[in-house]
């Protein structure tokens, strides 16, 4: 049985004409069976290259049906033609949204990413023109047929990783397009959805397997955050176990891809099995928990990792979040959206095979993108306040809770993937953007951004490996000063060059320190 639901407009008014909004007639969180909703965000993939062949399972789905193409060259009427293909395996290509013009005049034809893809390695057009079948990621297409998806979620803005994860949590990137090392020194200054759970009384945790990218947030630095903060190993299963789970859940992956521990959060060349494996861990965990009857996970893609995606991006009527401008030579205004990613719904209260189409609201112009997650939380808890001027409009998704009860037919388990990459983890590779910026955060949090290697040499030879070791060891040393005392639970804990770690290990020391480092 297939649902397919379009949202209905929400009964609050909803301004967005200031960058701080309240909402009037918020329904209760007690009108809503949710408690605890978990949300896992993975790298780099487009909807069409993930999902887009499920239109063979599901004719609702905006899926491909193998006659989308792109032109190698977009200026040359007799260029060759570059198919979409079903025979998608690990791929090796991953580039962000790329554009020489970044604020076009017209609706995007979506016919560049062959071109583009070609321009940054030859020999790769038809790489980005691949997607699986759905056989090849089974733990999604079961997924896909027990629960939900959305078809029209879009990435919050047309750029890499790490502006797009920072609207997932916070509904603004404060004007960063790519990698700021100043910006990132200081830690990014604006009001997440963290506090403002935090301000109403609800609770928050942060699993992560490397140290946690949510700490570019600077106010997740301050002390009384850090107890927030769980090991994903020792501690997601143990409290899914004990029904401990707090009302916001984040869950972080392995962004460093090596031999013992390879990396898990789909971005290319990542081994997407990997990825399968650890949304089926995370999934069962959750079903496994007495909190289950109360849980919605949310699974999404930061970007699109340049894979081809067949719907065009909105371009008319989305705010920009705060009103900053991004820095030279674009401009950017923040005034459109990304390329579509996957998403998925999971919860006991949605209608096996449900799709989510184009959203009624809260406005004409409202899609459902990444600042759709801060703006449900603040819905389904009756949070006070907007964070910007982007989530009071996005489209919200409770309405995928369309049942009256909560289903007792879920899988208990989901199919055991295999493994799809023929090699074995580079761990002497090139580091990608993100990673970079992970060992930029590191050096902050251990007071190395103080030195002259700091921001760009320090990553500019350093391997995969090296920058695993290197950001474990930043945040133990992070840790190490946590631990000393002394500070105020309000204080941005921050280290200098020189920070000498006390000879004892204390539990906070033990509750932070990282599982996995590669000796």
């Amino acid at each position: 049985m297939y649902v397919y639901i379009s949202q209905p407009i929400p009964n609050q008014q909803r301004t967005y004409k200031n960058r701080t909004m309240v909402s009037q007639g918020s329904n209760s969180a007690s009108s809503y069976p949710i408690k605890t909703i978990v949300i896992l965000v993975q790298e780099n993939r487009s909807f069409d290259h993930m999902l887009g062949w499920f239109k063979s399972l599901n004719p609702e789905i905006d899926g491909v049906t193998g006659s989308e193409s792109n032109p190698i060259s977009t200026s040359d009427p007799n260029s060759p033609m570059v198919f979409f293909k079903d025979n998608s395996e690990y791929q090796v290509f991953g580039h962000p949204w790329s554009s020489d013009l970044p604020n076009p005049p017209h609706e995007p034809t979506m016919n560049g990413f062959a071109q583009n893809a070609e321009r940054t390695e030859k020999g790769m057009a038809e790489a980005v023109m691949k997607g699986f079948k759905p056989d090849a990621v089974p733990v999604y297409k079961e997924l896909a047929s027990k629960f939900g998806i959305c078809d029209r979620w879009f990435a919050s803005v047309p750029a890499s990783t790490q502006p797009n994860r920072m609207f997932v949590h916070s509904a603004t990137s404060y004007g960063q397009e790519s990698n700021d090392a100043i910006k990132l020194i200081k830690g990014f200054p604006q009001k997440t959805i963290f506090e403002s759970l935090d301000e109403s009384g609800f609770s928050f945790g942060i699993y992560y397997q490397y140290p946690p990218s949510t700490l570019f947030f600077r106010n997740l630095r301050q002390m009384k955050y850090l107890k927030n903060f769980h090991q994903f190993d020792l501690h997601f299963k143990k409290h899914c176990e004990e029904g401990k789970l707090p009302n916001y859940v984040v869950v972080e992956q392995r962004y460093f891809d090596l031999l013992s521990v390879p990396a898990n959060d789909d971005h290319p060349s990542h081994d997407v099995s990997e990825g399968q494996k650890f949304v089926k861990e995370v999934y069962e965990a959750l079903r496994s928990s007495p909190q289950w009857k109360e849980m919605l996970l949310v699974i999404t893609y930061d970007e699109h990792g340049g894979f081809y995606d067949h719907v065009p991006t909105p371009t008319t009527g989305v705010p920009s979040p705060d009103d900053i401008v991004g820095p030279e030579p674009y401009h950017f205004k923040f005034d459109r959206l990304g390329v579509r990613v996957p998403t998925f719904f999971v919860s006991p209260w949605i209608e096996p095979g449900t799709v989510i189409h184009r959203p009624l609201g809260p406005y004409p112009t409202s899609e459902f993108e990444h600042s759709s997650i801060p703006a449900t939380v603040k819905k389904i808890f009756n949070l006070k306040e907007f964070l910007t001027k982007r989530d009071a409009w996005a489209a919200t998704f409770e309405g995928v809770i369309n049942r009256k009860n909560p289903r007792v037919d879920c899988p208990v388990t989901l199919p055991e993937p295999v493994k799809m990459r023929p090699t074995e983890a580079k761990e002497t590779a090139k580091l990608s953007d993100f990673q970079k910026e992970l060992v930029q955060m590191a050096a902050v949090l251990n007071g190395d951004h103080k030195s002259d290697m700091y921001p760009h040499k320090l990553v500019e030879k350093m391997t995969v490996a090296e920058a695993a070791k290197y950001v474990n060891g930043a945040f133990n040393k992070f840790c190490d000063e946590c631990q000393r005392g002394g500070i105020h639970e309000s204080e941005i804990v921050e280290l200098g060059k020189q920070v000498e770690r006390p000879k004892g290990r204390s539990f906070i020391y033990k509750f932070f320190k990282c599982l996995v480092c590669h000796d």
